[in-house]
């Protein structure tokens, strides 16, 4: 196996790096205090390619594989997870979905945008009594011979401050439970569609959630998804490849909890000496860099099995599981290795800690993620 990236792939990593020191870094502490999105910031990595990697350049995208996509995401998360996470959803739960399932009339419309940076998506999934239980649906679609009226409220919905275009899921058939629910394009002007207040977030703030309220929304029939009843197995299919959206996401902020480590460990003294020449540090850098070797392999494996049509399922729930575990605990080391500089925000590590918890919750809790891999194990 060749563990070497290829020369797009450098170059791509390299790009991305860049661009998240030159552009993101300066004003990153800023945003996350105001809980600012980064809407200028957003339209350069538009226009750099990085919001519709993956999708063919005939709708506008990059035509790139999924490595190069994870590789690119690695190194946004290193510097700001809330940029990190507004593109993965855009890529992984709005590009990839549509470009997979949706029509030529609704790629034209909503694909080409949406991949390249015009426009920004958000994924509907969640309500107030239906997260990690995605079956119980509430949010109501009914026909209406030429439209549906769709009713209902969603909750933690990235990007739903934002966005332009949403994928909304809901129940057109509730006798069929699962089999029932559907998926829907939704535009942000349509009447009787109201966004919520933005939520006060304990990590990624720079990033907007917020709830979405619907009420006899006319939504056309051809702004369906799939046929009716395909809506949970879309939107199951769509969550198997964000997580390695969010795997890459835990990976790039372990990884930038990392190098600030040992930058700080390399200046910093204690004892006449500096705490990099402790054993005690340098165990902890050590501990840190295993695991997240570890966790960027598993990321790689998940993107090459999506990229080889291979089942990918466990594997990314296994990446995601593990990268977010990773991210979770090296940055708890940072804050350590830091000591009282590593509380303050001018050191970053705060809030690297602070972003790290959520990649452990949203597209799937870790809890969620060991139900998958078990299933999978005894299928």
């Amino acid at each position: 196996m060749d563990f070497k990236l290829n020369e797009e792939q450098e170059a791509i990593k390299e790009a991305a790096s860049a661009f998240a020191k030159t552009e993101l870094l300066p004003e990153v502490i800023e945003r996350d205090i105001k809980c600012e999105f980064p809407k200028d910031l957003i339209k350069k990595m538009a226009e750099m390619g990085f919001m519709g990697m993956m999708v063919p350049t005939a709708y506008g995208g990059g035509g790139m594989d999924t490595l190069s996509y994870v590789i690119a995401l690695e190194e946004i998360a290193k510097i700001d997870a809330s940029a990190a996470v507004i593109m993965s959803v855009n890529n992984s739960l709005v590009c990839w979905g549509l470009e997979r399932y949706g029509t030529e009339v609704q790629k034209k419309k909503y694909l080409t945008p949406l991949a390249s940076g015009k426009s920004l998506g958000a994924f509907a999934l969640s309500e107030p009594e239906a997260g990690s239980d995605a079956t119980s649906q509430k949010t109501t679609a009914v026909d209406k011979g030429d439209h549906y009226l769709l009713n209902g409220t969603k909750n933690w919905i990235t990007n739903g401050y934002s966005a332009d275009y949403y994928l909304v899921i809901a129940q057109t058939n509730k006798e069929k439970g699962h089999h029932g629910i559907s998926v829907f394009i939704v535009e942000r002007n349509w009447e009787g569609f109201e966004v919520g207040k933005k939520e006060d977030k304990l990590g990624i703030r720079a990033s907007d959630t917020c709830s979405l309220m619907f009420t006899d929304v006319k939504v056309p029939k051809e702004n369906r998804i799939g046929e009716e009843g395909f809506g949970f197995k879309f939107a199951m299919e769509t969550l198997n490849g964000g997580r390695i959206g969010i795997a890459a996401q835990a990976l790039g902020i372990a990884a930038g909890a990392l190098e600030l480590s040992v930058k700080y460990a390399l200046e910093r003294k204690t004892f006449g000496k500096t705490i990099s020449e402790h054993q005690a540090i340098q165990f902890k850098l050590a501990d840190m860099d295993i695991e997240i070797e570890a966790a960027r392999l598993l990321c790689y494996k998940a993107a090459l099995k999506k990229d080889n049509n291979e089942d990918y399922v466990r594997a990314s729930a296994i990446a995601k599981l593990y990268s977010s575990k990773v991210a979770m605990e090296t940055s708890i080391e940072a804050v350590q290795i830091h000591g009282g500089y590593g509380y303050v925000r001018e050191y970053h590590v705060e809030r690297m800690m602070r972003d790290a918890k959520i990649t452990q919750i949203y597209e799937g809790t870790s809890e969620i993620q060991k139900i998958i891999i078990s299933r999978k194990l005894l299928s």
